[in-house]
């Protein structure tokens, strides 16, 4: 015997299309999260290889640093040898022109003329002495002039004192010094204060 469906046909077909459309929804939640934990995956990646390169460039940054601060350590050790080297060719370039300083002052004292004191400001001497009379201070002076290395004399003060009946007059004059070798460097000769007693 044969059955009849007595469902409505068309109650059956809706209720197939109904599990049609939660099948399709259900496969696009799937499809949903999938794409949304690729994309998660994919930037994580990507984060984790920016965090990669920034922790390079960190460490070649710090490299970096170190070279530069080595660097400027070697630009202070050249300044400090160059400035040594510089003292050092000074001291030997004035080492002849204070022979020749020395010898000038021995040879431009004339007689009856003592000096006592020497002292240097920059390129100016300051000379003191005794004399035996005002002429012997002129006479000084203009041996002084004549001096390729002394240029310039000028008197600050001559006294008769009379504590010495030999050189009764105390003087003090200051010349400038002059290398006629450098006239164009404007180098100056160092000279520490000199106390004693030169005399001709």
């Amino acid at each position: 015997m044969a059955r009849i469906n007595l469902l409505p046909w068309r109650e059956e077909r809706r209720k197939q299309r109904q599990q049609e459309f939660y099948v399709l929804l259900g496969v696009a939640a799937v499809a949903a999260v999938l794409t949304v934990l690729a994309a998660l995956w994919f930037i994580g990646t990507q984060v984790d290889a920016q965090t990669e390169r920034n922790q390079i460039l960190t460490r070649e940054i710090t490299a970096l640093d170190a070279q530069i601060k080595e660097i400027e350590e070697l630009d202070r050790q050249r300044d400090r040898l160059i400035a040594r080297k510089e003292i050092i060719e000074q001291l030997q370039a004035t080492r002849s022109q204070m022979v020749h300083l020395f010898d000038e002052l021995v040879r431009t004292l004339p007689d009856g003329v003592q000096l006592s004191s020497i002292k240097q400001s920059g390129a100016t001497l300051t000379l003191e002495g005794v004399a035996q009379s005002n002429a012997r201070v002129s006479a000084y002076m203009r041996n002084l002039d004549a001096s390729a290395w002394l240029k310039e004399s000028e008197i600050i003060k001559i006294e008769a004192r009379g504590d010495d009946k030999n050189v009764p007059y105390v003087f003090s004059l200051k010349v400038n010094l002059e290398d006629p070798n450098k006239k164009d460097d404007g180098a100056e000769m160092p000279m520490t204060t000199a106390v004693g007693g030169l005399q001709r």
